[in-house]
C-alpha cells in the first residue's frame, strides 16, 4: 500500500475516533492529530501536544484509540517506510534508474592501481530520481516528499555498504596502494573537500563520482547535490578532528607489565619487591563488613580481664562473719511499765475532767462569753501580763474605769470611779433619715379594667375634638378618605364605575402608603442596640445616693469553684459591690446594692444554690452539711467596697484588718461571734 493510501486511512480513523470521543469531527483537532501521526510522534508526545487543544482525559482516550487502530491496521509512516523499501527491493532491474557511469582512467597510475587491487564486489547503485521533465513526459505523477525521503534513505544505506566493502579491501593492501595526490591550495584557509572518487582517510571509502556527459560536464541530478553535501560534511569532520590533541606515544604513560618472582611476589625490573596498595571498598555494605571484621579481630586480641574476687576487695570495708553471734539478755529496770501505766491512767483522768468542765461551761455559757470576749476589740493601751500571770487590769474593765490598773481605779473618788454609769436611762438623739423627707410621696392608684377603658375613650375623644377644631379653623388640612378595597364602591361611588382599574390602583397605592407610614413610625420608635443595652442596665441598676442596702452572709465552706463562680458572677450582673473573705469555716459574703438587687441576690444565696450538696468535716472529723446563713441586712449611708473580690485570710486578725480598712470591722465581729455561738450550741 502506498503512502497516499496510508494517509487516507489515517484521516478516516482519526475522524472516526474524534466523532466518538469529542462528539463531532472537529477539523482543527483532526488535522492537528493527523499531522502529529505523519510526523512520527510517539503516543505520549501526541497526548501532551493535543492536551493544549482539548481536555487531557479526552486527548488521552482519543490518541490511545487512534494509535491502537493504526497498529492493528498497520498504517502510519513507520509501516509506509518498510513497505517502500520492500517494494524497491522487488522492483525489476529494467525499471530501476541507471547508475552513473564510472570515470575513465586518467593516467597509468590509476590503471596500475586498478589491476593491482583485487576486484571489489559490485555494490548496488543508489536510486536516482528521474528528472522532472522525464516524469512529466512519461505521464507519471511527480515524486512526493515521502518518496524522496525513502530514496535518500536507500542511498545512504548503499553508501554505508560501499564504505564497509572498501574498508575491508583497504585493510589488506592499503599500505601499498598509492593515493591520488591532490593539488595544493591556491589560498590560505581550510583544506578543500576531497575529490569525488578519492578515498577518504576518515571514512575509509571513495565517494562515487557523478557521471560526465559528452561535453565533459556533469549531469544535473539531485544525487549530485547530495553527494556534494556529503563531501562538505566529511571535510568539516576532518577539520575538527585535526584540531584534537594527538595521543601520547610515551612508553612511560603506558601501564607497566606485572612481574612475579618464584615466590609469587610482585617485583620491579631490578628485582625489588613492590608493595601494591590494597583496594579499599566503596560500597556501604562492604565498608560495614570490613568494620565488623576489624572489630571482631580487636575483641580477639584484647586480653582477658581478671574477674577474681581479689580485684574487687576493699580492705576499708569490715567483713561480717558468716555465722550469727549469740544474743545477750536485755533486762528492763524494775517499775518501768508501772510508770507507763500510771501516766496513761493520769492522762485518761485529765481528759475526762476536761470534758466535764467543758460541758458545765457550755451549760452555764462561760465558754461562750470567754470566746466572745476574745472576739471583741481590746483597747489600744491594754497590755497583757509579762510574767504570765493575770494582767494588772482586764481590758473590759479598762473600758469602764479608764485606768491602767485596779489600784488606780480604787484611788479615784466614787463619783469619778465609774464615769458614764448613772441611775438614769440614756435616750439617744433622734436623727433625720438619710432619704429625702421633704418630698411628697404619692401612693399609686390601681384602676379596674373598666375604669382604664373608660379613661382611654375619654382621652381619645378629647384628642379627636381638638383635631376637628383645627381642621375647621384651617390650621390643618383635612385627611384623605381612608379607602380600602372593601369600601371602595361606597366611598367613591360613580368614580369607581367610570374607570375601575385606575381607581383600584389608586386605592392600593393609598393602602401601601399607610402601611409604609406605620412601619416607619415603628422603626423610629425602635431602640438601637446601645439603647436597648442601656435600658436593660438602667432597669437593673438602682439609685443608691440616699441609702445603700447591705446584706451579710456566712457560708461554712466556700471551696467549691462552681458555687464561687455563681456568687461572683451574679453580683457583677446585678451591679452590686462587696467582698468575700475566706477563713476556715467562717466565709463572710458582704454585698451592697438596692432593694431589688438584694431581693434577687438573697434568693440566690438561700434558695437557688444548693449548699447542702457539699459535706464539711467538723472538729471531731464528723461530716455535716454545708450551709449558708443570713447574718444581717440593713441600710447604710454610702458604699464601703468596690467591685466584689475574694480575699483569703490565714487567721482572724488578717480578716478583721481587711474589714477595718473599709471601716466596717463590726461586720467581721458579728459574723465570727455568730459562728462561735453556733458551735457552742451544737
Amino acid at each position: 500500500m502506498s503512502s497516499s493510501s496510508s494517509k487516507k486511512g489515517v484521516e478516516y480513523y482519526a475522524e472516526k475516533a474524534a466523532r466518538k470521543y469529542l462528539g463531532s469531527g472537529e477539523s482543527a483537532v483532526v488535522s492537528t492529530l493527523i499531522s502529529y501521526v505523519n510526523a512520527g510522534y510517539t503516543k505520549d508526545k501526541t497526548i501532551s501536544k493535543l492536551s493544549s487543544l482539548v481536555d487531557p482525559a479526552k486527548a488521552n482516550k482519543l490518541t490511545t484509540r487512534l494509535y491502537e487502530t493504526l497498529e492493528e491496521k498497520r498504517l502510519g509512516p513507520q509501516y509506509s517506510s518498510k513497505r517502500s523499501s520492500a517494494a524497491a527491493e522487488t522492483t525489476p532491474a529494467a525499471k530501476r534508474p541507471a547508475a552513473p557511469a564510472a570515470d575513465p582512467p586518467q593516467n597509468g597510475a590509476a590503471k596500475k592501481m586498478r589491476w593491482d587491487q583485487p576486484a571489489a564486489a559490485p555494490a548496488p547503485a543508489p536510486a536516482v530520481p528521474p528528472a522532472a521533465g522525464a516524469g512529466e513526459a512519461g505521464g507519471k505523477a511527480p515524486l512526493t516528499p515521502q518518496q524522496i525521503k525513502e530514496m535518500m534513505a536507500n542511498a545512504q544505506k548503499m553508501i554505508e555498504m560501499r564504505k564497509k566493502t572498501l574498508g575491508a579491501l583497504q585493510s589488506q593492501g592499503a599500505a601499498q596502494s598509492p593515493l591520488i595526490s591532490q593539488p595544493p591550495p591556491l589560498m590560505a584557509g581550510p583544506p578543500p573537500p576531497p575529490l569525488m572518487g578519492t578515498p577518504n582517510p576518515l571514512m575509509g571509502a571513495a565517494l562515487p563520482q557523478p557521471a560526465l556527459g559528452a561535453g565533459g560536464g556533469t549531469i544535473d541530478s539531485p544525487f549530485a547535490d547530495k553527494a556534494k553535501k556529503i563531501a562538505d560534511l566529511q571535510a568539516e569532520i576532518a577539520a575538527k578532528l585535526s584540531n584534537l590533541p594527538a595521543r601520547s606515544t610515551d612508553p612511560a604513560d603506558k601501564p607497566r607489565p606485572l612481574i612475579l618472582d618464584d615466590s609469587g611476589r610482585t617485583v620491579d625490573a631490578s628485582g625489588n619487591e613492590v608493595q601494591i596498595a590494597a583496594r579499599l571498598p566503596t560500597l556501604k555494605a562492604n565498608i560495614r563488613a570490613k568494620r565488623r571484621a576489624e572489630f571482631r579481630q580487636q575483641l580477639q586480641e584484647r586480653p582477658t580481664e581478671d574477674v577474681s574476687e581479689a580485684a574487687f576487695f576493699d580492705p576499708r570495708v569490715s567483713l561480717r562473719p558468716s555465722t550469727r553471734g549469740r544474743r545477750a539478755f536485755n533486762f528492763h529496770e524494775p517499775g518501768k511499765f508501772q510508770q507507763v501505766a500510771a501516766r496513761m491512767r493520769t492522762k485518761a483522768q485529765l481528759e475526762k475532767l476536761q470534758s466535764e468542765i467543758s460541758q458545765i461551761a457550755r451549760k452555764t455559757g462561760i465558754s461562750s462569753a470567754m470566746r466572745l470576749a476574745m472576739v471583741a476589740p481590746r483597747p489600744a493601751t491594754w497590755q497583757p501580763s509579762v510574767a504570765g500571770g493575770p494582767p494588772q487590769i482586764e481590758w473590759w474593765d479598762q473600758v469602764v474605769t479608764q485606768t491602767d490598773t485596779y489600784e488606780a481605779a480604787e484611788q479615784k473618788p466614787e463619783e469619778e470611779r465609774y464615769e458614764g454609769i448613772t441611775s438614769l436611762v440614756e435616750h439617744p438623739a433622734q436623727m433625720a433619715p438619710p432619704t429625702d423627707g421633704d418630698k411628697n410621696v404619692f401612693l399609686p392608684v390601681l384602676l379596674t379594667k373598666k375604669e382604664r377603658k373608660k379613661l382611654r375613650r375619654t382621652n381619645r375623644r378629647e384628642a379627636w375634638k381638638d383635631k376637628q377644631e383645627k381642621i375647621r379653623l384651617g390650621l390643618e388640612p383635612p385627611p384623605e378618605p381612608k379607602v380600602r378595597m372593601s369600601n371602595l364602591m361606597r366611598v367613591l361611588g360613580n368614580e369607581a364605575i367610570q374607570d375601575p382599574t385606575k381607581i383600584e390602583a389608586h386605592v392600593r397605592a393609598q393602602m401601601a402608603k399607610r402601611q409604609k407610614e406605620h412601619q416607619d413610625a415603628n422603626a423610629a420608635r425602635k431602640l438601637t442596640t446601645e439603647q436597648r443595652k442601656e435600658k436593660k442596665i438602667n432597669k437593673i441598676k438602682e439609685d443608691t445616693t440616699t441609702e445603700v442596702h447591705v446584706a451579710i452572709y456566712r457560708v461554712t465552706d466556700l471551696s467549691n469553684q462552681a458555687k464561687k463562680f455563681k456568687v461572683e458572677t451574679n453580683a457583677n450582673q446585678l451591679f452590686m459591690t462587696g467582698a468575700v473573705v475566706l477563713f476556715k469555716d467562717v466565709n463572710v459574703v458582704v454585698v451592697e446594692g438596692g432593694p431589688k438587687q438584694q431581693k434577687k441576690y438573697k434568693r440566690l444565696m438561700l434558695q437557688r444554690i444548693k449548699w447542702e450538696e457539699d459535706m464539711v468535716k467538723g472538729k471531731e472529723d464528723e461530716e455535716a452539711e454545708n450551709k449558708c446563713t443570713l447574718i444581717w441586712e440593713g441600710t447604710t449611708k454610702q458604699r464601703n467596697f468596690g467591685k466584689i473580690t475574694f480575699k483569703l485570710c490565714p487567721n482572724e486578725s488578717f480578716a478583721r484588718e481587711y474589714f477595718r480598712k473599709a471601716g466596717v470591722e463590726h461586720y467581721w465581729d458579728l459574723a465570727h461571734s455568730s459562728s462561735v455561738l453556733e458551735q457552742e450550741t451544737t
